[in-house]
């Protein structure tokens, strides 16, 4: 027979008699409400306020709880709605001895430290409802069993800024997720997480706030508003409110078209809206159906507001063409049946500011019914998907769906053709039988497509290894060796030069400063000749090393010969041609010297190249004569050695100052690169323009953005110093396929990208110098390998498929 809910009062009051401990008023007010819930015939809800819940009590209240399973009591919501003085574990060992009758925990993770988040991330609760706003979390994990969670709210959790790959492994029917205000970033890694929802229904990153231009509207942004105010704690997340006459024209759409309309949530309600339940144990994300418009009464931080329309299915071209009107403020308005209307978004996560974020979300997710509040309508549907084919990859290769790497190398020994890439729309960059590179590329596809965590790691190369146990080195630039697959040279900003086995992560040769150099800014290593180097730096000097011919020092290094050319002051660039016979330099100046390797001696100054200083000059790959600058004036131009170089073969401009240039493998293309991801790519025989990337702008006139080329010509990898993420694009499509996300191994620690080289021998390898945004912290050198997971073991993922690019095609 179950324990009567009186029958559990006396028993916590006995209980508190036997430790010594005053009941809680709080706790015997709650049964009694439990109580008369019961005798209404309504859900019996017991809810367990732990506020200024202390140690003492924990005792008496256990023993309710753990017998709370065999009581007339049907559900119970644990809350917290302000500071609680009850220690972590307590308060989980409460939790958790409430068993399967638990509905709802809503708590402010504030009060219970570190060690409390790390145990519910790790085993998992059972209960309906998790609000754990304002946590700390900074990776989430929650990798623990959540079976019967259907509803998760971490909204304000403004620490967390990304997923760890097995995240959500654990609940299989969660269809309501929140993550307003954090600083999620990244759509690939989201998604992969989200992925692993089956049942999700709705998601949220921001709040989508419905005003009316006409009728009660809700109160304008910016009223009387200092920021951003978190919701009331409440039994339920709660959604705000979407009236129905602004989505749908109820004079011209049935009942039934207007429930194909509705989100889950707004479907139940709509069709239970005049039902009196008594089991509302069923939480979802409420989306009120109302007359009266939403009273926005909190606003969103100052430049954190946007507005957009939401017209109905059936007019959303014509209002698109005919009846909308941008605003100065860049809102756009409609009308719908005679209604004007906007909605204004607050509390936005970074990843929404991301270009095509809603696209990206809805074509990823085909479940999804509801995103930020706004439903998912069968036009949205379509054009996400346009968009997405337009703008993105799915998989690398224009390969269109997902194949295991056994399934390649068993079609490969038996000679079969793939043929998870044959759509009528997209075809493939190696055509089905006409390729020999097609198993390597679908390998590639079949790898990159298993994991959204590439394998990262810093490599870790410090003065410990020359017997100084405070050394530690600054690297500012480096370069790979272009036929030794092991070996790396960096420069740092100390003047030294260090040439690494990257493989093995172990000093080859030292070259120090000798107090000569200052900031080491460019390197080049010679062709043909793999054991020599030209090293420049800031202060002027150039010299050629050979890490051949050198003696040992006492600790078993190698310290290069070197010799020294005439000096090029404020240097930033050099460049070796593609016979070794000559390098150019260039740097905060006009002009381009060139200097012949064997003799060791300035050829020539050419003055008055660009209008601003030369930031970056490069000889092409194949002919050793052709060259290119790029400069602050906006200008690049291609040169000619043999004609003299007094006019440019060709000038073409972007509309910022050039950062840098480089060619593709075989001379085809330039990459130009100017300030703020102005990235376009050129024919290298006129200078027009062949792709825009077309990577969107922050507004920084400091962002100074970097690309170089991976995988041969296939692809591009490109960086700023303004931002903490790499972005690789097709080459022949400019779509994105993927963006790597640099993060500080210190809480709150901000990373951003310096400089970045593809991998010459490895697919879908690089390496990006890295810096953080504290001026004490040093850069370091983080090697990313997309091919493998970020949990794999380093054995697997260091060596991976090795071989040059121009097997892959270029």
């Amino acid at each position: 027979m179950a324990i009567k809910i009186p029958a559990l009062g006396s028993i916590y009051i006995e209980s508190c008699r036997r430790h010594g401990v005053a009941p809680r008023t709080g706790f015997l007010s709650a049964l009694f409400k439990a109580d008369v819930k019961k005798s209404r015939h309504e859900l019996c809800v017991l809810e367990i306020l732990l506020d200024h819940v202390k140690d003492v009590d924990f005792h008496p209240l256990l023993e309710v709880t753990t017998r709370i399973g065999d009581s007339e009591i049907e559900a119970v919501d644990v809350l917290n709605e302000s500071s609680c003085a009850l220690n972590g574990e307590y308060a989980l060992v409460l939790i958790r001895s409430i068993d399967q009758k638990l509905r709802i925990v809503d708590l402010q993770d504030l009060s219970f430290g570190k060690d409390f988040l790390r145990d519910v991330s790790q085993r998992g609760l059972q209960c309906q409802v998790l609000n754990l706003r304002s946590s700390h979390f900074r990776k989430l994990n929650l990798v623990g069993e959540f079976l019967r969670l259907h509803t998760l709210n971490l909204d304000y959790s403004t620490m967390l800024s990304s997923f760890r790959e097995d995240c959500f492994s654990s609940m299989p029917n969660l269809m309501c997720l929140s993550m307003c205000e954090t600083r999620i970033s990244n759509l690939w890694t989201t998604i992969a997480a989200l992925s692993k929802l089956p049942s999700l229904v709705e998601l949220r990153f921001q709040n989508w706030i419905c005003c009316n231009d006409v009728g009660s509207s809700g109160s304008s942004v910016g009223d009387d508003q200092t920021g951003p105010s978190q919701p009331s704690n409440a039994s339920h997340l709660e959604m705000p409110p979407i009236s129905l006459n602004l989505l749908i024209d109820l004079d011209v759409m049935t009942e039934q078209a207007i429930r194909n309309l509705l989100p889950f949530s707004m479907n139940q309600n709509f069709q239970n809206a005049n039902e009196d339940s008594s089991d509302d144990s069923e939480v979802d994300f409420s989306i009120h159906l109302e007359n009266d418009q939403l009273d926005s009464s909190h606003s969103a931080p100052p430049g954190w507001n946007r507005e957009i329309n939401l017209p109905s299915e059936a007019t959303s071209a014509a209002l698109s063409n005919q009846n909308g009107e941008e605003s100065s403020e860049g809102a756009i308005s409609g009308h719908v049946a005679d209604v004007s209307f906007k909605y204004i978004s607050e509390h936005a996560s970074p990843i929404c500011f991301e270009q095509h974020y809603r696209e990206f979300m809805i074509a990823s997710i085909p479940q999804l019914r509801v995103l930020d509040n706004l439903p998912i309508r069968n036009i949205d549907r379509e054009m996400a998907n346009l968009t997405f084919f337009k703008h993105f990859e799915r998989l690398p290769y224009r390969r269109s769906d997902k194949e295991s790497v056994v399934s390649i190398l068993q079609k490969r020994e038996i000679r079969a053709i793939p043929s998870s890439f044959r759509t009528q729309k997209q075809m493939p960059m190696d055509p089905v039988g006409k390729s020999q590179h097609s198993y390597a590329r679908s390998l590639c596809a079949a790898k990159m497509g298993s994991s959204a965590w590439p394998y990262m790691h810093s490599l870790s190369i410090s003065g410990n290894d020359l017997g100084d146990e405070n050394g530690s080195f600054r690297p500012r630039q480096f370069e790979y060796h272009p036929t030794n697959s092991s070996l790396m040279v960096f420069g740092t900003l100390d003047g030294e030069v260090v040439v690494v086995n990257h493989e093995k992560q172990k000093i080859v040769s030292y070259i120090p400063s000798f107090g000569t150099m200052n900031s080491v800014l460019g390197l080049c290593w010679l062709k043909h000749f793999p054991s020599r180097l030209i090293a420049g730096s800031d202060n002027g000097s150039l010299k050629l090393y050979d890490i051949q011919h050198f003696p040992s020092t006492s600790n078993g290094l190698r310290t290069a010969s070197s010799v020294t050319f005439d000096e090029f002051d404020q240097l930033t660039s050099v460049h070796v041609n593609s016979t070794d016979e000559l390098f150019l330099a260039s740097g905060y100046s006009k002009n381009v010297a060139l200097y012949d390797i064997n003799s060791g001696r300035r050829l020539q100054v050419f003055t008055d190249m660009h209008q601003e200083h030369i930031n970056v000059v490069k000889f092409s790959n194949r002919s050793p004569s052709i060259f290119a600058t790029s400069s602050f004036d906006q200008d690049i131009k291609m040169w000619d050695l043999r004609q003299k170089p007094i006019r440019p073969c060709y000038t073409a401009t972007s509309s910022k100052g050039n950062v840098m240039v480089c060619f593709s493998p075989d001379d085809h293309y330039l990459l130009a690169s100017a300030v703020d991801n102005e990235v376009k790519q050129l024919l290298a025989a006129d200078g027009s323009l062949h792709l825009d990337f077309q990577i969107p702008a922050t507004g920084s006139s400091q962002n100074y953005t970097r690309s170089y080329y991976l995988n041969g010509k296939d692809y591009i990898i490109s960086g700023s110093c303004d931002e903490h993420v790499v972005r690789v694009c097709c080459a022949q499509t400019g779509r994105r396929l993927r963006d790597i996300s640099l993060e500080g191994k210190a809480s709150g620690s901000s990373m951003f990208v310096q400089s970045l080289r593809g991998d010459p021998f490895r697919p879908f390898n690089m390496s990006i110098l890295a810096a953080y945004t504290r001026p004490s912290s040093k850069s370091e050198i983080v090697k990313v390998n997309l091919l493998a997971s970020s949990e794999c073991n380093k054995e697997a993922s260091s060596g991976g498929s090795s071989f040059p690019f121009n097997s892959m095609g270029g």
